[in-house]
């Protein structure tokens, strides 16, 4: 969650006034920016992105923990017909200041996302929760994808084959 790689839906918010109030902060993306990651995750739209989220730490290690919800439409890869579903996703993200893990090789911790001049940015969280969310091959509800029969249908080698056993 480095500054470079914000997104469509960018919500940073200010760690230490967001500690203070202690209350959950909801991020909801606007219409452009669900179109936009409509199309960044193949998605034939979103109807609906919102994130709750609350912190608790400190300004040097902070947790996020809180819920992603989103209303989709997702593509059958059985029928290709779209079709609409829900995803709702747990976050439980540890963030800490950038220096905290200086010099650490990545292979020797489990790094926090890093906090980056105070803030850090829920709108690419909830983004990013969206996404693991996601079905990879989704199925409209009630369809099953059915291997053709053995023998149904004719292949190209089929073919090939006629002419080897009339050769032999």
């Amino acid at each position: 969650m480095t500054p470079d790689s914000v997104g469509p839906f960018s919500r940073p918010i200010l760690v230490e006034r967001t500690l203070k109030t202690g209350q959950p902060v909801t991020v909801e993306a606007n219409e452009e920016e669900r179109a936009a990651l409509a199309r960044d995750f193949g998605l034939a739209g979103i109807a609906r992105l919102a994130g709750t989220f609350r912190l608790s730490g400190s300004l040097h290690r902070l947790q996020v923990t809180g819920t992603v919800e989103a209303a989709v439409t997702q593509t059958c890869v059985v029928t290709l017909e779209p079709f609409d579903g829900t995803v709702s996703e747990e976050v439980d993200v540890d963030f800490a200041a950038q220096d905290a893990f200086a010099g650490t090789p990545a292979e020797d911790a489990d790094i926090p996302d890093p906090i980056v001049n105070g803030r850090i940015d829920l709108g690419s969280l909830a983004a990013e929760f969206l996404a693991l969310g996601l079905d990879p091959y989704p199925r409209k509800p009630g369809v099953a994808f059915e291997a053709p029969a053995a023998g149904a249908e004719e292949t190209p080698f089929a073919a090939l084959q006629g002419l080897k056993d009339k050769d032999d």
